[in-house]
């Protein structure tokens, strides 16, 4: 850091497998990623090309060397391995991510309908090619899923060979483990981690009140994902207390004044 403060929360030191911020990049240029990269790279864990946005989006491959260049893995949105999996490409999926040397991969079920004994089997080849992240929740506003279901497909699906599950929010951050006004199912969530550890779940949480809630409930080594790439110097900011949401939740109340 640039000057010493104290009773700073101490962050976990990259490379970190929790405490992670996953970035979503929805169409930056590749200008824009470097201009990015220079400022926000140490705070960035994991960049993920959303949705279906790789299928579109110019001069990919050099893209996804500005992001490698920062020893940062790239990941495909979930949407565009579904839609290579509704289109029985699923090993042309796995060719696309060789071709590009993406290591990480993300198997979702969001927008269409698996058997999930045979997206734990996606899974569990994926972990031959890579590192895999499973997203857990739906798309659909209307499709409610209960706490105990949430926690029976986490589990299963680390067991699979998941490295992370990802809590579904879209990048609106208005389904799944939230209302569609924004605001965390506390609850279901509250839940989910007496089952499943935190440091195997990476909240989708694309709202700055998102953000806030996980930090005072988990702490600043919370993993959290579709971070927007303007935000990530302030969401570091406020991960250690200087922002004025979280400005005295790390300080010692004895000694602050």
């Amino acid at each position: 850091m640039n000057f010493k403060l104290t009773q700073i929360p101490e962050r976990i030191l990259k490379p970190r497998q929790h405490g992670i911020t996953m970035v979503m990049d929805k169409g930056l240029s590749i200008e824009e990623a470097k201009n990015f990269m220079s400022v926000a790279h140490p705070h960035v864990d994991i960049v993920k090309l959303g949705f279906g946005t790789a299928y579109v989006t110019p001069n990919l491959r050099e893209k996804i060397e500005i992001y490698q260049s920062y020893d940062l893995p790239v990941y495909f949105g979930g949407t565009l391995f579904e839609a290579f999996l509704i289109r029985n490409q699923f090993e042309e999926y796995i060719a696309v991510c060789k071709e590009y040397g993406i290591t990480h991969m993300e198997v979702s079920d969001g927008s269409i309908t698996i058997p999930h004994a045979e997206k734990c089997g996606y899974i569990e080849k994926l972990t031959k090619y890579g590192t895999v992240l499973s997203e857990v929740g739906s798309k659909d506003a209307e499709h409610i899923i209960p706490p105990y279901k949430w926690i029976e497909l986490m589990r299963a699906e680390l067991s699979a060979g998941a490295t992370y599950v990802i809590a579904e929010a879209r990048e609106a951050g208005n389904v799944g483990i939230y209302r569609g006004s924004g605001e965390v199912r506390e609850g279901l969530v509250q839940e989910i981690l007496t089952q499943i550890p935190a440091e195997k779940i990476l909240w989708e949480a694309p709202q700055k009140a998102q953000q806030l809630y996980f930090i005072e409930l988990i702490g600043c080594n919370v993993n959290l994902g579709n971070i927007a790439p303007s935000e990530v110097i302030a969401m570091e900011a406020m991960r250690v207390g200087l922002r004025g949401d979280t400005f005295h939740l790390f300080l010692d109340k004895g000694a602050a004044k």
